[in-house]
């Protein structure tokens, strides 16, 4: 989609409520109430048109003469080639590199890396190319194998005619799946165009952050900029994950075996087979991937190409093995961030905050969270409270009484960092002049200190590039400020925001200006007079027509009175210089949805202590914060795990923090997207994930607060968040919202134990918290696409209503065709009359969300509370759903739920066999909750006696009727006195 079209909608989205890139606030503090605005202007840039729309662009396939290979030399695990310009030099949004390196080498079995870069590479140009290891680990040759090459089912043949191409094939398929042939490498100081063709209706999964449908479809420019949108469709957004997974579906012969590609596989009675690998690109410059009918093509503003091929088979294979050699597996939480969050931008002081915590007591709906968005600041400044509002003694004493009841509490920190009115004593603010003393901010070009424009006004811009790389302060002092803040608050994790990282000015606006700070930002805050928050959900004017008739009259009458920018009429379209770069207006202009790369951002050419540039490693900026926010947490609290959720990310950032979705919006598209969004950062190894459930701009609804609070029940991050000036979404708010959220948040406390096991699972082996349908069952074509319903790990399936007005929902069973059993969770029976891939309608009144187990699991279950201690607490239970065999799986991790490093741990190995369920305890950790209930579903009746290590087990606390293939067994507590797992047990039944 083009960015005219996507501002298009991002302005009937968001012109009267939430400007994309904006946050606002009502609160009253210092900031608002100063005399100076910063010009809306300032925040204006060039007028760039992407080089995707632009009719003038040169195509650079048609000028570029592509290179040619040789002195090729063999090595251990692959070759190394020279590769020279094929004819004269095109310079088309760049200056081309003559002379380049080739290196192909088979790192491990199941990995392939094909890397291409300069080959006189200087101190002076190695930032332009380079991507420095301390930023982003280089994934290496794992042992001293020399037999990777043999043993992959990757092979890698190369050709010069008529200029170079490579092409990776599969050998156990013969499947090609990369293939550069037929098309130019362009190379250039500045530009880099590679590409591949690609399969008849492929499958591509990936290349986020998007804000898109699951699968990706033939028809899409992905942009890789890290920016300060809110969730437009198709741009580009908060966080940059340069991998895609490319799944293909083929036919098998029933006869002979063999295998034909199937690009449109819709018969349900053939038997298929898939095969998915991996692609990362490990680039973190300025990027755009381009996907059409029949090739996908990968330009880069800097850089190298640093491509690293899994070869799967599966997307299980591929995510494990992407993780563990390239980007680190993901950070384990502590228990009670499982529990639920709740936010808003509005709470504008302790009272507010403890009103919300007692109205969660007062309706019984768990809390385990309250958050702080940035009103609790003095003026919007990092580290400072606002002594009225949010004072440190108040603070005190209402973290004391949220810690005593085991609950918890999280503020929001922004990136950047005020910057004093010198000529004013009265605004001192020692976090600044302590950066100073640590050379701990961004740079210009010049060496002066760069002066952006945030929320408290002219802000500066922690270095943590130079602090890595140069050994520069802004690690040091942002850890010294973070253990400064938690002297006087007892924060239990810390909210990044604003990381892009973002700025509402162009250039360093600020540099002569700080005179004039405290200063307003350059926009109009929502909730005020003529800014007033009157979106609401689609279909709201069918249930609210009064209230909805009304906003529609406010809304045409703001829209009479703005004013409309005038479109641009001419472009600037900058061109290659021999021997410099232009980084500020590259030649070639990326679909960026702010368009100008210094709207709303630091400038390219901002620079950090070093001399590296912005334009070099814009991307990382977000990364790096997280980096440096989970070791402050350390500082500060050395033996517990941090927890940290960021809005900007890059690959990797999950060793450090979770992700939220970003500034959604309250509309019933946006729960949807949701999912997409969700499973795509599984694929990016990032398994904390969740979105501001019931919407953040705009106003929610009842119904959409209702069906949302349900489905967001089973993302591993949930939490609450909306803007100020919204109506307030809090659960209890609504009588339905508050059933919905129960019932919901009844299964999920439940599900704690398995949440918290397949969480575990995820942070010590790479494998995936929610799950799509296709990733379980991989042989089933109709799910490449199915992005409605969603594994909550390999045993929970989640059917929600997405659609407004509507009481039913229609779905998937997936696996019924080759015996797979599904078990409602509500009335514990199987799924029946079902076949493969059918659509089945399915019952969701509101207030219920369809959930289903999958025959041949045990989940470890524990009695739902208020909080994530109390459910510690309790005690245990079991719920195995035998298979068409009668046998079933599991198993169950516990530890402390909260040190870093362990001393003691227990797993719980669960099988279902014959009749007889048997728990294997193996670990030093000491759990002394019982063991009460246990239920088997799927049993053949009637059951007459069931056995606990081979003793009796009375028949007053177990239950079967004939007609039942339902065993209930409960009041086991007095028969495990000592523990569940405190000794291997087995517990039958028989007829």
């Amino acid at each position: 989609m083009s960015r005219y079209i996507l501002l298009l909608s991002a302005t009937l989205l968001a012109l009267f409520s939430l400007a994309p890139g904006q946050k606002t606030t009502t609160t009253t503090t210092s900031a608002l109430d100063s005399a100076y605005t910063i010009p809306p202007d300032a925040d204006v840039g060039q007028p760039i048109i992407p080089n995707v729309v632009d009719p003038e662009a040169i195509n650079p396939q048609s000028v570029c003469p592509g290179y040619r290979a040789f002195n090729v030399k063999s090595t251990s695990n692959g070759f190394t080639a020279d590769l020279t310009l094929a004819g004269d030099a095109c310079n088309v949004y760049g200056n081309d590199i003559e002379s380049l390196s080739l290196i192909v080498e088979y790192q491990a079995v199941d990995r392939l890396h094909v890397e291409i870069l300069p080959r006189y590479i200087g101190s002076e140009n190695y930032t332009w190319f380079i991507l420095p290891e301390e930023l982003i680990p280089k994934p290496h040759v794992e042992g001293d194998s020399d037999s990777y090459a043999s043993s992959s089912d990757l092979n890698f043949t190369w050709s010069n005619e008529p200029t170079f191409s490579f092409k990776i094939t599969r050998k156990s398929t013969g499947d090609i799946l990369f293939n550069t042939e037929g098309s130019e490498l362009v190379y250039e100081d500045q530009f880099i165009e590679f590409g591949s063709s690609l399969p008849e209706n492929y499958n591509l999964y990936g290349l986020g952050e998007v804000i898109h449908g699951f699968r990706l479809g033939n028809n899409l420019t992905r942009t890789f900029f890290a920016a300060d949108v809110g969730d437009i469709i198709d741009a580009n957004i908060y966080g940059n994950h340069p991998i895609y997974l490319d799944t293909r579906y083929f036919e098998v012969d029933k006869n002979t075996g063999a295998m034909k590609y199937a690009p449109d596989a819709t018969d349900k009675s053939a038997q298929y087979k898939s095969y998915t690998h991996g692609v990362f690109q490990r680039n973190a410059h300025i990027q755009e991937v381009l996907l059409s009918e029949s090739n996908i093509t990968w330009r880069a503003l800097g850089g190298t190409i640093d491509l690293y091929f899994y070869e799967g088979p599966t997307q299980d294979n591929v995510t494990k093995s992407y993780q563990k050699s390239a980007i680190g597996l993901p950070a384990m939480q502590q228990y009670w961030t499982f529990g639920y969050h709740q936010c808003r931008w509005g709470y504008n002081n302790w009272t507010d905050l403890q009103n919300v915590i007692d109205n969660f007591a007062k309706f019984e709906i768990p809390l385990e969270t309250i958050w702080s968005d940035i009103d609790y600041m003095k003026a919007y400044r990092d580290f400072e409270n606002d002594p009225d509002r949010y004072s440190y003694d108040e603070g005190a004493e209402f973290l004391s009484r949220l810690h005593a009841n085991n609950q918890h509490y999280v503020p929001i920190i922004d990136s950047a960092i005020y910057a004093p009115d010198p000529t004013n004593a009265s605004d001192a603010y020692p976090p600044f002049n302590r950066g100073l003393e640590q050379d701990a901010f961004l740079l210009n070009p010049n060496g002066s200190i760069y002066i952006g424009a945030v929320w408290p006004g002219y802000t500066v811009f922690p270095d943590w590039i130079g602090s890595l790389l140069n050994g520069t302060g802004a690690n040091q002092w942002w850890a010294s400020e973070i253990a400064e803040y938690y002297s006087k608050i007892k924060l239990d994790g810390i909210w990044i925001d604003m990381s892009e990282v973002s700025s509402f000015c162009v250039g360093s606006c600020g540099s002569n200006e700080l005179s004039y700070n405290p200063a307003h930002p350059p926009f109009q805050l929502p909730g005020q007079p003529g800014n007033e928050v009157l979106n609401y959900p689609e279909g709201f004017n069918l249930t609210n027509a009064t209230e909805a008739a009304s906003a529609s009259a406010a809304l045409s009458s703001m829209a009479a009175a703005a004013t409309d920018a005038t479109p641009a009429t001419s472009y600037l379209r900058s061109t290659p210089t021999p021997g410099v770069r232009n980084v500020n207006w590259p030649p070639y202009a990326v679909n960026n949805f702010h368009g100008d790369l210094a709207v709303h951002a630091i400038s390219p050419n901002a620079t950090h202590h070093g001399g590296i540039l912005e334009y070099d490693v814009h991307n990382l900026y977000g990364h790096q914060i997280l980096n440096a926010t989970y070791h402050a947490l350390l500082n500060i609290l050395p033996t517990k795990r941090p927890f940290i959720i960021g809005r900007s990310q890059f690959a990797g950032s999950s060793k450090w923090a979770g992700h939220w979705g970003g500034d959604n919006y309250s509309k019933w598209a946006f729960m949807y997207f949701s999912i997409p969004q969700a499973l795509s950062f599984s694929l990016f190894g990032f398994p904390m994930f969740g979105v501001d459930t019931c919407g953040f701009s705009d106003n929610a609804d009842m119904e959409l607060c209702s069906r949302w609070m349900q489905l967001s029940a089973f993302f591993p991050f949930y939490r609450n968040h909306n803007v100020q000036g919204a109506t307030s979404q809090e659960p209890y708010v609504w009588e339905a919202v508050a059933d919905a959220s129960k019932v919901a948040m009844k299964i999920r406390y439940a599900l704690l134990p398995y949440l918290y096991t397949t969480f575990y699972l995820s942070h010590s082996t790479g494998s995936t918290t929610m799950r799509a349908l296709a990733w379980e069952f991989p042989d089933e074509p109709w799910l490449a696409n199915a992005d409605r319903q969603f594994l909550l790990g390999d045993s929970i399936m989640v059917t929600p209503c997405l659609v407004q007005g509507a009481s039913t929902v229609d779905g998937v069973f997936p696996g019924v065709g080759s015996g797979t059993l599904w078990y409602d969770w509500y009335n514990q029976t199987a799924v029946t009359g079902v076949t493969a891939g059918q659509n089945v309608t399915i019952d969701a009144p509101l207030g219920h969300i369809p959930v289903y187990v999958r025959g041949g699991k045990v989940i470890p279950l524990q009695e739902p509370g208020l909080t994530t201690a109390a459910v510690r607490a309790s005690p245990w239970s079991l719920l195995a759903a035998l298979d068409k065999d009668g046998s079933a799986s599991g198993g169950l991790y516990i530890d402390d739920g909260e040190s870093l490093v362990l001393n003691a741990t227990t797993w719980i190995d669960f099988t279902v066999d014959h009749s007889s369920l048997k728990a294997t305890p193996r670990g030093n950790f000491v759990d002394t909750n019982v063991l009460a209930n246990v239920t088997i579903m799927g049993v053949q009746g009637p059951i007459s006696e069931v056995t606990l290590n081979g003793k009796a087990v009375p028949n007053g606390i177990w239950s079967s009727q004939d007609s039942d293939t339902v065993l209930r067994i409960t009041g086991l507590n007095y028969l495990t006195t000592g523990g569940a797992w405190k000794n291997e047990w087995t517990l039958s039944w028989s007829s």
